[in-house]
């Protein structure tokens, strides 16, 4: 592979990661008037538009059904699964700190990891399998504080945090099933007939009038989000086209630490929006051995390999 594209690759896959880091701060502000139902479904009807004239420009829309009425069914359970997750994740923003549900949807690529290897029979290396245990044991620093409240009590707290968890799960299932749907399709047609179908699906739910009792700087964070879903998943997608998969995934699994940076310095810039990251010191080292951990199941094989 080229220098000239793995200097493209690092800087898409860091556009994807500052973006995806930046998403639930603008979300947080603009749940606080458009229900989470309302804020997907523009963000999918924006998505479709926008991927479908780039598609249509490029001559490379899905013009053929390819797999019968199986790939049709795996579309959907992918359809299902990501727009379950954008509204889950959306949900749990209502009770928790963006960092939080970030640093908490960072099981969603290990699960999917550990899943493959369970549905595929595929072999679980020691470098994934340290990472994980890396994974869960960040988990437990990052909530030490809530630890007892999580277990004992059903409060918002425990709520946000299960709707975050479940946010992972169904993701999931859309990795999985786009993982089908890759014999059949290109990464971009899966996702441009994904956002159509969550669009149509997610209707009957949306008020599309609560855009009208959004101030400016809602309808602004509104906005975000959706150019958000085009431009984060786009550079992923051209990421993973130019450079290797594992490298970009690692440099995905940043976001977390992307976004406590951007909450703490709009917390300084507008205090009266935005307030810094609820974490003691233990929190921030739980932060940083997630996203260690997340990092080392994408690349873990190549140090060990190299130390060998």
């Amino acid at each position: 592979m080229s220098n000239r594209n793995t200097t493209i690759g690092i800087g898409l896959a860091l556009t994807t990661a500052v973006f995806w880091g930046a998403l639930p701060i603008a979300m947080k502000q603009a749940v606080e008037v458009m229900s989470p139902f309302t804020i997907v479904w523009y963000r999918f009807l924006t998505a479709s538009i926008g991927l479908g004239l780039w598609l249509g420009v490029r001559k490379q829309l899905p013009t053929r059904w390819g797999g019968g009425k199986a790939s049709a069914l795996i579309l959907l359970l992918a359809s299902v699964g990501l727009a379950g997750n954008f509204v889950l994740f959306n949900s749990a923003l209502e009770y928790l700190h963006p960092p939080v549900v970030q640093v908490i949807i960072q099981l969603a690529p290990v699960i999917l990891l550990i899943s493959s290897a369970w549905l595929f029979k595929e072999k679980l290396g020691r470098h994934q399998i340290i990472g994980v245990t890396c994974l869960f044991l960040g988990l437990l620093l990052f909530f030490n504080e809530r630890l007892f409240e999580l277990f004992t009590s059903f409060t918002g707290y425990t709520v946000g945090v299960s709707l975050a968890v479940l946010a992972a799960l169904v993701w999931v299932i859309y990795g999985l099933a786009q993982k089908q749907l890759l014999q059949f399709y290109s990464s971009a047609q899966i996702l441009f007939m994904i956002y159509v179908i969550c669009a149509v699906m997610l209707t009957p739910m949306a008020e599309p009038e609560q855009l009208l009792l959004m101030d400016s700087r809602q309808s602004g964070m509104l906005m975000f989000c959706c150019v958000n879903t085009l431009v984060g998943y786009g550079a992923f997608a051209e990421a993973m086209a130019r450079w290797q998969a594992s490298q970009v995934s690692a440099v995905i699994t940043l976001a977390p630490l992307f976004t406590i940076i951007f909450v703490d310095l709009a917390s300084l810039v507008w205090p009266q929006f935005f307030v810094a990251a609820p974490l003691n010191s233990l929190g921030y080292l739980g932060a940083l051995v997630v996203v260690s951990g997340a990092m080392f199941c994408a690349i873990g094989h190549k140090l060990i390999r190299a130390r060998a």
